[in-house]
């Protein structure tokens, strides 16, 4: 089935895109699986779950004191401002999974070395290496040498904010049940997709103005 392990939806302060877009555009392209990691919250996750014939983990993209982790099958969202390690105890604690999104991929101003350093990596599950929205040439290669150095699994999502970013990446991966075997399933998937352009950038820009105005 084709995963897209890293999706936004209305539920994200960035990002206007509401659940029965997601699950037309997955529908249309095919996609069987999603990872909804809003900013922050876990509430529209919980609800896509309810309503898409299709599967859904339920995961959140976690602004942490030194950059942002997401955590995978959760049950409870996870506060914002904790340290990394902090998080990824709360994330071991629902029995979730730890990814590093976009570990080379975010902007130059942002500290989040301390996310990839030795220290972090070894409580870390997987490595996103293919994000749609990543703004760098080469972040993608860096991450998957980031994967292999520490023996970690590769995951890959579009990191869409807006429905038509639904599936620029994505993994090709067997079926799971649940968390017990999902990572065992995704190291035999394959990494496939494309870059957006960067222009999408300025929808989650208006998302963040239009709801200030609203």
């Amino acid at each position: 089935m084709k995963a897209d392990l890293h999706v936004h939806t209305c539920y994200s302060v960035d990002c206007c895109t509401s659940l029965k877009q997601v699950v037309d555009q997955c529908l249309a392209t095919g996609i069987g699986c999603l990872a909804v990691s809003d900013h922050n919250t876990i509430a529209g996750a919980l609800r896509l779950r309810d309503m898409a014939p299709f599967a859904v983990i339920v995961a959140e993209e976690i602004r942490t004191s030194k950059g942002e982790l997401m955590g995978l099958f959760l049950s409870n969202a996870i506060p914002a401002g904790l340290s990394p390690e902090e998080t990824i105890a709360e994330i071991r604690e629902q029995g979730g999974l730890v990814c590093i999104p976009h570990p080379f991929g975010r902007w130059l101003l942002q500290d989040s070395r301390d996310l990839l350093s030795t220290r972090i990596l070894c409580q870390v599950d997987i490595v996103e290496v293919l994000n749609s929205r990543t703004p760098f040439p080469g972040s993608s290669g860096k991450a998957r040498s980031l994967a292999l150095k520490y023996g970690k699994v590769v995951s890959a999502g579009s990191d869409a904010h807006t429905s038509g970013e639904i599936g620029r990446a994505y993994v090709e991966m067997p079926e799971f049940n649940g968390s017990s075997d999902f990572l065992s399933c995704l190291s035999q998937g394959r990494i496939m997709g494309q870059m957006s352009s960067p222009l999408v950038h300025f929808a989650s820009t208006w998302a963040r103005v239009r709801r200030r105005l609203c």
